[in-house]
């Protein structure tokens, strides 16, 4: 950590308790929740765990970017565009809705492996680019680059899922821009990561515990934890307690809009909600099939 290094520190702690969600999943949400309504431009985050004979069948979405990452098992997905595909452990898909599309994601349940659990975390867009149509970015647990801020043999590591960690760079080029990092300790240990300055940033920790910048007592697992943006703040210190941690850090630049979300729908004003239902309901401006179209997943 250089002498220029300035950590930001916890602005608010949520934990997220688990509760149900879909059909029959199980999800601990702390972005999204009535503790942490909006963290622009983050609008969701969801810690889930799809048991036998549950899932999250056809379902529309209009004007925001969804992120599923895998942490356990493996999840299908199939869309109204004619896209589908398999997400394994350790994999990741970046959705972007667009001007609208149904899809459906479920669970791959096979005797011996472990039931799906993974991240799903909901991204506002800047208003300019609301009505692009629905694309993809994916990579496969191969794909994702990683760092090794003390070198391949030591005690951590970071997925970099998009942006830049310790001068390894994703691919991924999400629309708005986010970085979004998944960071493991094997054991006690502290690095400093940078963060654009006065970006929103966050971490969810599901293993172990940290402590951020210089704070002594660690934080427990299931928590979200808000981080300052104040002026002259370059990132943030984080070190691991004794058992060693496994969290996401995810950081964006925040938008100047009002979010008005309707379930899966997200735009900036009631009308604009109105007009998606319609759109919706007359099966018209990115919604063309959803009278006709029904997934395979989703309808075993």
């Amino acid at each position: 950590m250089s002498l220029t290094s300035v950590s930001r520190s916890i602005v608010k702690k949520v934990l997220a308790v688990e509760t149900p969600e879909g059909a029959g999943a199980l999800v601990r949400r702390s972005i999204g929740s009535m503790t942490l309504k909006n963290l622009t431009p983050f609008l969701m985050l969801d810690h889930f765990h799809v048991a036998e004979g549950a899932g999250f069948p056809d379902h529309p979405h209009r004007g925001q970017a969804t992120v599923t990452y895998m942490l356990e098992g493996t999840s299908q997905h199939e869309d109204s565009a004619g896209h589908k595909g398999t997400i394994e452990t350790g994999g990741m898909q970046w959705m972007c809705a667009g001007r609208g599309i149904i899809h459906a994601e479920m669970p791959v349940h096979a005797k011996g492996n472990p039931d799906p659990r993974g991240l799903q975390l909901w991204i506002d867009l800047p208003k300019e680019v609301w009505i692009p149509e629905p694309s993809y970015q994916e990579l496969g647990p191969g794909q994702i680059p990683t760092a090794y801020p003390e070198g391949p043999d030591g005690p951590v590591k970071i997925r970099v899922m998009s942006g830049k960690s310790y001068g390894v760079e994703s691919p991924v080029r999400p629309l708005g821009g986010c970085w979004y990092f998944h960071v493991t300790f094997t054991g006690k240990a502290t690095i400093f990561q940078d963060i654009p300055a006065g970006w929103t940033a966050f971490i969810y920790i599901w293993k172990g515990s940290i402590a951020v910048g210089e704070e002594t007592m660690p934080n427990p697992t299931f928590h979200t934890l808000v981080l300052s943006a104040e002026e002259g703040q370059t990132g943030v210190k984080l070190t691991a307690g004794e058992e060693g941690a496994e969290f996401v850090l995810a950081a964006a630049e925040p938008l100047d809009q009002t979010v008005f979300q309707y379930g899966p729908f997200v735009m900036t004003t009631r009308e604009e909600i109105q007009k998606t239902l319609l759109d919706y309901q007359m099966g018209i401006n990115g919604f063309e099939k959803a009278r006709t179209w029904k997934s395979i997943i989703g309808n075993r």
